[in-house]
């Protein structure tokens, strides 16, 4: 498909200040960055292009703004697949943002060991895999790289749909050698209920410690104010708190049919479960803190 005929991205609504801010330390632990047009090189596979006026530091400024509205001081960049394997634009806006700020990148099945060294390098904390749309790394390709990610305190990040995907590579989590975090509380597919099996697995999964789960883009599976939702992510929280984090997932990329969100209702909605003070703290803070070294 030419450059021309894609789609661009939404633009997100200027940040609102939540109900409750985030507290001293917190991470949003998801979202993305973008670039003007010609600053850094598009996947020719994308399904969208970047929406086509901010440059990079326009993004970045849009980026403090929404960090500073809604409380939050650290944050974790995973790199959009509109860019395709070449993390240079998720480097840059990294290394831009400093101190408090990690990546999550894209590395190919095969990946060599120097690949793997320029990850910690650009202060990359995993690599992120797409089980749902596929991309450039498959599940058994993570695998093979798992000890060699292991090594360097790398871990994967995995997108699937838990009522789908879950049950058939449950075990194989289990044995990986490194953490692994699945985004969007597992994005449920077909089944909304925590008792689905593929749901079910996720928890025991993060019961037992081997996965970490982003509490982000409830958008993408209900509409606001995200209730339908509730029982989902409290199962997780009350699994394990320990081993839940919070992300925006802004600038909310490839909508499909969801709505534009607002972050702000996106933290309400996750205030609203979680009103336990400790609790917040410890997944808005301290669990992030521990995973990404903070």
């Amino acid at each position: 498909m030419a450059e021309h005929s894609k789609p661009n991205a939404q633009m997100p609504p200027a940040p609102r200040a939540p109900k409750r801010r985030a507290p001293q330390g917190a991470c949003d632990t998801h979202v993305h960055l973008m670039a003007g047009a010609g600053e850094f090189p598009l996947w020719d596979g994308r399904a969208e292009n970047p929406a086509p006026d901010p440059t990079l530091d326009g993004w970045l400024d849009l980026y403090r703004t929404q960090l500073k509205t809604l409380g939050f001081s650290r944050g974790v960049i995973v790199h959009s697949i509109l860019y395709g394997a070449d993390n240079s634009v998720t480097v840059e806006a990294v290394k831009r943002m400093g101190v408090g700020f990690k990546g999550v990148g894209l590395l190919p099945d095969g990946a060599s060991e120097t690949a793997m060294d320029a990850f910690t390098d650009w202060n990359m904390a995993a690599v992120r895999l797409n089980y749902v749309h596929g991309g450039v790394l498959t599940w058994q390709g993570a695998k093979a790289m798992a000890p060699a990610l292991a090594d360097r305190g790398l871990h994967i990040q995995m997108l699937a749909h838990a009522d789908r995907h879950i049950t058939e590579i449950a075990d194989d989590v289990r044995a990986m050698p490194v953490d692994v975090v699945f985004d969007h509380i597992g994005w449920p597919a077909d089944d909304l209920s925590v008792h689905s099996d593929g749901f079910s697995e996720l928890c025991a999964l993060l019961a037992e410690g081997h996965v970490w789960v982003k509490l982000s883009a409830l958008y993408r599976m209900c509409d606001a104010p995200y209730d339908q939702l509730d029982a989902l992510v409290a199962a997780l929280i009350d699994a394990n708190p320990e081993r839940c984090l919070w992300g925006s997932d802004w600038p909310h990329l490839m909508l499909a049919d969801a709505k534009m969100p607002q972050a702000a209702t996106l933290l309400d909605a996750f205030d609203r479960v979680v009103p336990n003070s400790d609790t917040r703290q410890r997944i808005l803070v301290d669990n992030p803190a521990n995973l990404f070294g903070f």
